[in-house]
């Protein structure tokens, strides 16, 4: 499932949405602009030709995946170095189609969540969930020696947020199943879905090389967790005046 497009649902988002209609999100385009840049610059893009080509490229794209990437059995060998790599990693993609699915992502849940969040706070609870959901994932396979990278952890950490804190924000999607024939879904729906094949692709997911599902499972709950305990006040004042006003009204 791919997810393309935010809409307008009920009346709050809608207020919601004209106030967030044609304003930037700059944290969210930096976290693009700079995990694009890497990613081309890296061995892993292919485009950079200091790094050869055939055995040599494959030779620079393992050494570079080692560095940056987190790497469960020597996470918690007690190194600084090591203990930094669930932030670095948030920055290495493996692949163009890695890269440009997390990007879109980003790019779709980022914007919104961003602009209700502020632009300091976003980018900590980015940050900070991308890490505990990558760590996360190396704590539960600790003898792993596959390498863990990606923006995967932070970015469902930032579609957790996002369903609390804009449920019924309608979401166009593309599904496989239905011959990516675009149908509209308010998040509620679409995002439940989503956790839904993460956690059964996680049931069946293996050590080695693939996707880290649990990652995506962590980072969405941790995020979820903050919103709805950082904003669960705030939504309840704003139901509790919008329902004294519709009782005041003629």
């Amino acid at each position: 499932m791919l997810s393309s497009m935010i809409g307008k649902g009920r009346e709050g988002v809608v207020r919601a949405g004209a106030l967030l209609r044609g304003t930037s999100a700059p944290v969210t385009y930096a976290l693009i602009a700079v995990c694009c840049v890497v990613f081309v610059l890296s061995p892993a893009s292919g485009l950079n030709p200091s790094y050869g080509t055939g055995d040599r490229l494959l030779a620079a794209q393992s050494d570079y995946f080692a560095r940056w990437g987190v790497v469960p059995a020597d996470l918690f060998a007690g190194s600084w170095r090591t203990a930094l790599t669930p932030a670095t990693a948030l920055f290495v993609h493996g692949s163009w189609l890695h890269l440009l699915g997390n990007m879109l992502f980003l790019h779709v849940f980022g914007t919104m969540t961003e602009e209700r969040m502020g632009r300091l706070p976003y980018l900590l609870f980015y940050l900070v969930t991308g890490y505990l959901a990558l760590f996360g994932y190396a704590a539960a396979h600790a003898g792993s020696e596959q390498t863990l990278v990606g923006a995967s952890g932070a970015i469902s950490a930032v579609l957790g947020a996002f369903l609390y804190l804009f449920p019924d924000a309608r979401v166009t999607s593309l599904f496989p199943f239905l011959l990516f024939l675009p149908l509209r879904f308010p998040a509620w729906v679409v995002l439940p879905f989503w956790v839904a094949l993460q956690w059964a692709a996680a049931g069946q997911a293996g050590q080695g090389p693939g996707v880290a599902y649990l990652a995506h499972l962590i980072g969405f709950s941790t995020g979820f967790l903050y919103a709805w305990v950082r904003y669960r006040r705030a939504r309840v004042r704003a139901t509790h005046t919008t329902a004294t006003e519709g009782d005041s009204q003629p």
